[in-house]
């Protein structure tokens, strides 16, 4: 049997009464499951609790840390819940960080070149499998590593697989290029350190391609574009790609901190290399992308952002080249963690979340952070300006307090129609088998694997161990719209029944199992790891 699927706060009683309204008898057949959705009504009180300890873990970090100003803000169910600053935005001024401070965010600005990519291809003026130089001539005379080696896509500059070497320290003094330089960067060759499509190797270069494709496919200039296209609809006010733009009394300035002084970095010009890392932003105006993230859970009906389809938001936060996983010993507590790249994205699954999309941003003089939970709904960003501000720990620790007060429950999946029908008819043939209710809702392999008799037999046999008069109790677990496992009380023991439906219309059981649950175990969900 599969592992035990995620909860889902859904009665027997409601699903039996399902089946006895007007109509019943049509609906029960629809496959078609509502969309996810949070079971607690105090979620929300949950999380806003929380937030002074949120607060704690941040100033407590900026002054271990000494940075010099910082802002964050946590963003619930696509909205802004809470946003704050402290420090300074300019040390020998001592002017105060505010909520509309604007730092520059480096890397986070690659997740809105891949945005604009994947608008630009919905739009039908560009494909992902494309090769990349039908859109930047000057690759086309790029020297592979082998012969075999497959022609750069789209696809691969956006999930750092192009096979380019890493080029975090040469990359940061880049930024300031023309376009004539790129172009001329290109034609010179750009060594590889794997072929194309075979590994994850992280490439602001090959983000600054993706700039000159945005350029050439819309004929705009990429931060016209992005402006145009991307910050202006959602109202993104504060974002721009050139610190000149900045109001002086708004900006943030950069220090790194050398022999226990801050020392200033002069900001870096925005150039061709600026869609791999030139985005400056607020807290607030950060806090609406993330909001847009996330907005795209769960799949649903109704209308769409005004940037992008939730569909294409949601391909963005999927892993498209794994880079591979850890586990790590600390405390007693086994951690285990592996991910990769999306769009513009990190993508990674741990003990304790399944989806985290995240993405930081370090340049000299700032560091930034932004990261989110697809199916908790709840995102946190994070500014500084101090050189690769080191946001990891204390996101960490606001998310553990998230979790440790119980507001980090995700989604529940909600049965379809179909689901329900067939869960009350297995029950019935648990309390009593009857074959025409048997035939009625089997898929035609399920008496093809294993004989109804014999079937029968076994779940009789399960049902007198447990002393009879089996019952539901308590919820359904749903994995997804076609699978489910509940429990059910008996006499003297307890049964865990799961059903899985075929890929058919109607849906029928293809899978049902029936098991005793013994008396020191319940039958919950499991843990995503455990330490042995």
């Amino acid at each position: 049997m599969r592992s035990t699927p995620a909860p889902v706060l859904r009665s027997i009683a409601t699903t039996l009464a399902l089946l006895t309204v007007p109509g019943a008898s049509v609906l029960a057949q629809s496959s078609v499951a509502p969309p996810a959705r949070f079971a607690d009504p105090e979620r929300l009180a949950r999380i806003q609790r929380t937030v002074p300890r949120i607060d704690s873990v941040m100033r407590a970090f900026m002054e271990r840390n000494r940075v010099p100003g910082i802002a964050y803000g946590v963003v619930v169910d696509g909205r802004l819940l809470h946003v704050a600053a402290m420090g300074q935005r300019e040390v020998p001024s001592r002017a105060a960080v505010d909520t509309s401070t604007v730092f520059r965010i480096a890397s986070m600005t690659k997740s809105f070149t891949a945005l604009a990519i994947l608008q630009l291809r919905d739009a039908g003026k560009l494909a992902l499998d494309d090769p990349a130089e039908k859109y930047v001539p000057e690759l086309r005379t790029l020297k592979y590593p082998t012969s075999d080696a497959p022609r750069i896509t789209v696809r691969h500059l956006l999930s750092h697989s192009a096979g380019f070497p890493e080029d975090n320290p040469w990359g940061d003094q880049q930024l300031d290029r023309t376009d004539a330089e790129l172009g001329q960067m290109i034609r010179q060759g750009i060594p590889f350190s794997n072929v194309p499509g075979v590994a994850y190797e992280y490439s602001n270069y090959g983000f600054a391609i993706l700039g000159r494709i945005v350029q050439n496919v819309s004929g705009q200039p990429y931060a016209t574009y992005i402006r145009d296209k991307v910050l202006r609809p959602l109202g993104m006010t504060s974002t721009t790609m050139q610190s000149r733009d900045v109001p002086a009394t708004r900006l943030a300035h950069g220090y790194r901190l050398q022999d226990g002084q801050w020392l200033e970095e002069p900001p870096l010009p925005d150039g061709s290399f600026g869609a791999m890392g030139g985005m400056l932003t607020s807290s607030a105006d950060l806090s609406r992308w993330v909001g847009l993230m996330l907005s795209a859970w769960p799949a649903r009906d109704g209308a769409e952002s005004p940037v992008l389809k939730r569909s294409s938001l949601r391909e963005m936060q999927q892993i498209w080249r794994y880079a591979g996983g850890s586990a790590v010993l600390q405390g007693g507590t086994l951690n285990l963690s592996a991910g990769g790249y999306g769009y513009g994205l990190r993508i990674s699954q741990n003990c304790l979340f399944n989806h985290i999309v995240a993405h930081s941003g370090g340049l000299p003089g700032f560091g930034s952070q932004m990261r989110w939970l697809p199916e908790q709904g709840v995102g946190i960003v994070a500014l500084g300006n101090l050189t690769y501000t080191g946001w990891g720990p204390p996101i960490d620790q606001a998310l553990e307090l998230l979790a440790g007060a119980g507001s980090l429950v995700a989604r529940a999946a909600q049965p379809s129609p179909v689901l329900a029908d067939m869960q009350a008819k297995a029950t019935r043939l648990v309390q009593h088998w009857e074959q025409p209710l048997a035939d009625s809702v089997a898929a035609m392999n399920l008496f093809r694997d294993e004989a109804a008799p014999r079937r029968a037999a076994e779940i009789a046999r399960l049902v007198s161990a447990a002393g009879g008069n089996c019952r539901p109790e308590g919820a359904m677990w749903v994995e997804n719209a076609l699978r489910g496992v509940w429990k059910l009380r008996c006499a003297s023991g307890a049964l865990q029944v799961g059903i899985t439906l075929a890929p058919t219309e109607p849906a029928r059981i293809q899978q049902f199992t029936v098991m005793s649950i013994p008396p020191e175990r319940q039958a919950v969900p499991g843990a995503v790891c455990r330490q042995q």
